[in-house]
């Protein structure tokens, strides 16, 4: 059993994973169990390159990102635990939390945050009645999202991203990936608000 469980390798589910591993010293957060099902190849940042971000150098592709980001999850926080090489099919909603099933494997989380791209191939079973039009894509484009308030779709239940709404920018998408992981530290931390800075000295 996972105490959280991110569905999806791109910006928002690295950077999620990335924040909920910097917080592993914290006594609300030691001992939690949390994994990362790295699906990359719908990834948009598959053929993406940036020179308009803050931080990353002009001419860093996104491709770079997706791998360089398992490594440096991987380096800094090897207690995430990574599934690679694996599809999520279909979520199921249990009385602990969710059964997440893929091509390969099930598994069972308390908290899910599905960080998955936002094209209409999105084929998760059991997210169908979270569904519509995405607010901020031309209608032609045919992108969805999952319905949700300030990232949450319904009780332990998250969406990140573009699927949860915002528009299809690398700054934005791990924004929201941060976003959704502080919320979650915070539930944890029994509502009281948490960040996780590293500070020099």
């Amino acid at each position: 059993m996972f105490d959280t469980l991110i569905i999806g390798g791109g910006a928002a589910g690295l950077s999620c994973a990335l924040i909920l591993g910097s917080a592993k010293n914290k006594p609300f957060a030691i001992h939690k169990r949390i994994g990362i099902i790295t699906h990359q190849k719908t990834s948009h940042l598959q053929t993406a390159l940036f020179n308009n971000v803050l931080g990353l150098t002009p001419g860093t592709t996104g491709a770079s990102i997706l791998e360089n980001g398992k490594i440096q999850l991987a380096n800094l926080y090897p207690h995430i635990e990574q599934i690679d090489n694996e599809k999520v099919l279909e979520l199921i909603e249990s009385k602990n939390g969710f059964v997440v099933k893929t091509n390969k494997s099930t598994y069972t989380s308390k908290i899910a945050v599905i960080a998955i791209g936002y094209t209409n191939l999105m084929t998760i079973v059991g997210l169908e009645n979270y569904v519509e039009p995405h607010p901020k894509s031309p209608i032609e484009k045919d992108r969805i999202w999952l319905k949700n308030t300030n990232h949450l779709i319904k009780e332990n239940l998250y969406v990140a991203g573009t699927l949860a709404g915002w528009r299809s920018q690398f700054a934005m998408a791990s924004g929201s990936g941060a976003h959704v992981a502080t919320d979650i530290l915070t539930l944890w931390n029994n509502g009281k608000d948490v960040k996780v800075h590293d500070k020099i000295g």
